[in-house]
């Protein structure tokens, strides 16, 4: 089998592959013990520029090269910072508004894709596969072609794709299309990120795309397609099993005092629509006050991005909310909202998922969002809490078990969280049947499988030079 090489944005440590990292990292390194290849990308150090240029850092796990370079502070600022999160981020997700365009920003987004790709290609082999992933590195693959590179090169893209009369709103937008263009097979995790890729195709680049995913433009054929990510759900179900006897998790049990426990996790980012949520949660007490005392609202949001000042203001109105919120309905011996803003160890999630009633997952925009597969996943067969699930997260396509709200609808969510409260068990255990029906049809090996292979079956395009892959 040929070599796989993985490019993404931050590489996960060996350690970390074998415990607490995400879907990402758990399918990709499972394809790359397989065949055997190469993870190359950012380590997530801050470095001087003499450190940056001495070239990639390998660490050998079995088959598995792990190759990291260090960022210097102005790459950093421009390229992670900047375009790729002060720009692309925002609008991929559909706040035009939180967007921040810098030509100096944009300029080194691509410098720093070229400076990634100058040493990638020191480490490739004619035949490697390789397979970047997400909005960080759209140039990527072109950069690789502008050397000469001709291997099959996929890319995944794990955020949502707007639509073009969104994806206008950024400057550049037919230079970030065209690099998209240069890669074989480029993935998505719905049909409605697929169609607007294609919509953009078709009215913006004067290309073709046909219902089967094959595209042509900027003088380049490739394949589009849909692979939902997803996760191993009996890997889940055994961390959360294994957590149930934990010290914090019956300390958290016992604190209840038999009160009934609605779990929410996200990264603290505007996208996941955590304001919209507390103030829903808070009109559910008002309108229903036979619940106040008796349900609690456990928030974990772990820091992203804190060195960004719209992260930081998040995190302010976050804990703004929290409070008056607490102010409002707390009595001596309850808390309606337990606020944590800080990072726990992945079993204990799953423990904590496994003893809730109800899973509140409705981001506000989303390209997938695995905490809703991972609740499903780790709740008891026998009496499975509630999955309640915002209409725009990818989940959605999946989850037709989940109470489905419009997270701008500060009522609906309340009675969404009403219903799942006083739902009866047999509701409860078909509802979680039909999830889990999809989580075993989309598990993580799927997703990684099906892309592989059609990556790996795509007639590839004519050289763009003579210069042969894996030269120096």
């Amino acid at each position: 089998m040929t070599r796989l090489v993985v490019v993404s944005n931050r590489v996960a440590s060996p350690t970390e592959t074998k415990g607490s990292a995400g879907g990402l990292a758990v399918g990709v390194f499972g394809a790359l013990k397989d065949s055997g290849g190469v993870w190359f990308g950012w380590s997530g150090d801050v470095v001087s520029d003499s450190v940056a240029n001495q070239g990639p850092k390998l660490e050998q796990d079995g088959a598995v090269t792990f190759a990291t370079v260090g960022l210097p502070k102005k790459d950093y600022d421009q390229y992670y910072r900047g375009f790729s999160n002060a720009t692309l981020w925002p609008v991929f997700h559909y706040r035009n508004d939180l967007a921040v365009y810098d030509r100096d920003e944009y300029a080194g987004y691509r410098r720093v894709n070229s400076w990634l790709a100058h040493r990638a290609i020191k480490l490739l082999q004619p035949d490697d596969v390789i397979w970047v992933h997400d909005y960080h590195l759209i140039p990527f693959g072109e950069a690789l072609r502008s050397e000469g590179v001709t291997n099959r090169m996929g890319f995944f893209l794990h955020i949502p794709f707007p639509s073009p009369q969104i994806l206008l709103n950024i400057p550049p937008h037919e230079e970030l299309v065209k690099s998209l263009c240069c890669y074989d097979v480029v993935g998505f995790q719905t049909p409605g990120d697929q169609a607007a890729f294609h919509d953009y195709i078709v009215r913006h680049a004067h290309g073709t795309a046909t219902a089967d995913g094959e595209v042509e433009a900027f003088g380049r054929k490739l394949k589009t397609g849909v692979y939902r990510i997803g996760i191993f759900p009996d890997e889940i179900a055994e961390q959360a099993t294994r957590g149930e006897a934990r010290q914090d998790v019956m300390d958290l049990k016992q604190s209840l005092e038999g009160r009934k426990l609605i779990m929410s996790v996200d990264r603290l980012d505007y996208s996941k629509g955590l304001v919209e949520r507390f103030k829903a949660f808070e009109y559910f007490l008002e309108k229903s006050p036979e619940w106040r005392g008796n349900v609690t609202l456990v928030q974990i949001a772990p820091p992203t991005r804190s060195d960004v000042d719209t992260y930081q203001q998040i995190r302010h109105n976050l804990e703004y909310e929290a409070g008056r919120i607490n102010g409002r309905y707390s009595g001596l011996d309850y808390t309606p909202i337990r606020y944590m803003n800080q990072r726990y160890d992945r079993w204990k999630l799953m423990s904590l998922f496994r003893e809730s009633q109800i899973g509140l997952v409705t981001p506000l925009r989303d390209g997938m969002n695995l905490v809703a597969k991972e609740y499903v996943a780790a709740q008891n067969p026998d009496d499975p809490g509630v999955l309640v699930l915002s209409q725009f997260a990818g989940a959605a396509d999946e989850m037709k078990g989940a109470l489905m709200v419009n997270p701008h609808d500060m009522v609906g969510m309340s009675e969404a969280i009403g219903r799942a409260l006083s739902m009866p068990l047999a509701e409860r255990r078909e509802r979680y049947e039909t999830n889990m029906v999809m989580l075993r049809k989309y598990d993580l090996g799927v997703w990684r499988d099906s892309f592989l292979a059609d990556l790996r079956g795509v007639k590839l395009n004519k050289p763009l030079s003579k210069r042969p892959a894996g030269n120096k």
